[in-house]
């Protein structure tokens, strides 16, 4: 695949043409919208007023009820994202466009704006970072108690996330699933895309990595790498985390071959499929550090096109390339919960 296939999941930048999906809103929605400013407002956003979700549910309720948190879009900001910014918004329905075909059948999809970090502050600190992520955190975990107190009514639930919609995900697990009737309707948590390590685990009872292809109320995880890749952002050295194959959901580092591979997807801004391409990849888990190697492509095809990253670190693709498994296990997961 050819850098005119480069696109983005994680934190590149997007623009979107606003048009209305069923229980979504447009980019621009019907709030007030501004160029904003990078510093963070210390109020929380009213997540009773629907203008303030992505998408919010189903007129016709299912069974099956998707929190999902936003990746990484915002490339401008200093600190945190001014979510009323109708550029920003087009940028979150864009990336939740470029994922909901894997979450999108027969569920009702739960979708919050929320003042993310900003990816320039990735480049901080950990203790600087904190107080930028913390302020995100604090905007999705008021949606996520809005949501429970006023839709849930009972349903099932997947957590989903990537990158810092990942990490944000684990915040939940960590805040709310402590709370034994509430763990008892989790699905799943397809927290993808950040590490879930040993002491989160160890610290958090609830936070409970998968062990293979229809275990539920677990974490799905896994970060993509090239073999010869030793540290990242996501993985930074000496950092241990959980992973499993989403090819032959093994926890170990049995190789799944490109024959397992049932379809990567490239996906736009509008949710279509660019290209699809079976048996494109395979992958093992290197033990050592819990991530996921991908074979069979060249690095050089694949760049991030983030200076974060080294060549090699396939962070922004780790949903497309395994799209149609990971599409496949959420129904497979649901339908294991159900038939409890």
């Amino acid at each position: 695949m050819k850098k005119s296939f480069t696109v983005f999941i994680a934190f590149i930048l997007i623009t979107v043409s606003a048009f209305a999906i069923a229980g979504c809103n447009t980019p621009e929605g019907n709030a007030p919208v501004s160029d904003g400013d990078n510093t963070p407002q210390e109020d929380v956003i009213d997540y009773s007023k629907q203008e303030n979700w992505i998408c919010f549910g189903k007129e016709v309720r299912s069974a099956v009820d998707v929190f999902w948190v936003c990746p990484t879009v915002d490339t401008k900001s200093e600190y945190n994202t001014p979510y009323d910014n109708a550029k920003v918004r087009s940028n979150f329905l864009g990336a939740f466009n470029m994922q909901r075909g894997i979450y999108d059948n027969g569920t009702n999809i739960y979708a919050p704006f929320y003042r993310q970090a900003s990816m320039k502050v990735y480049s901080l600190t950990a203790d600087e970072m904190e107080t930028y992520v913390a302020l995100a955190y604090k905007d999705v975990s008021a949606a996520f108690k809005y949501y429970i107190e006023n839709e849930n009514k009972g349903n099932p639930i997947i957590l989903a996330g990537f990158s810092q919609g990942a990490d944000m995900c684990y915040r939940l697990l960590k805040e709310y699933f402590g709370d034994e009737d509430l763990y008892n309707r989790l699905i799943a948590a397809y927290a993808i895309g950040w590490a879930c390590t040993e002491d989160m685990v160890s610290d958090n009872p609830q936070i409970k990595p998968a062990t293979g292809e229809s275990d539920t109320g677990v974490v799905i995880s896994f970060d993509c790498e090239a073999p010869s890749v030793t540290e990242t952002i996501i993985f930074p050295a000496g950092t241990k985390g959980y992973c499993i194959n989403p090819l032959n959901w093994k926890t170990d580092g049995t190789v799944a071959d490109k024959t397992e591979n049932p379809g990567a997807c490239f996906t736009d801004y509008s949710g279509n499929i660019l290209r699809e391409e079976n048996e494109l990849c395979g992958c093992y888990i290197d033990e050592s550090r819990g991530v996921l190697k991908v074979t069979d492509i060249d690095p050089n095809d694949y760049d991030s096109g983030i200076a974060l990253f080294p060549t090699g670190a396939y962070h922004v693709y780790d949903y497309q390339f395994f799209y149609r498994a990971l599409q496949s296990n959420v129904q497979t997961r649901i339908n294991a919960f159900l038939s409890k």
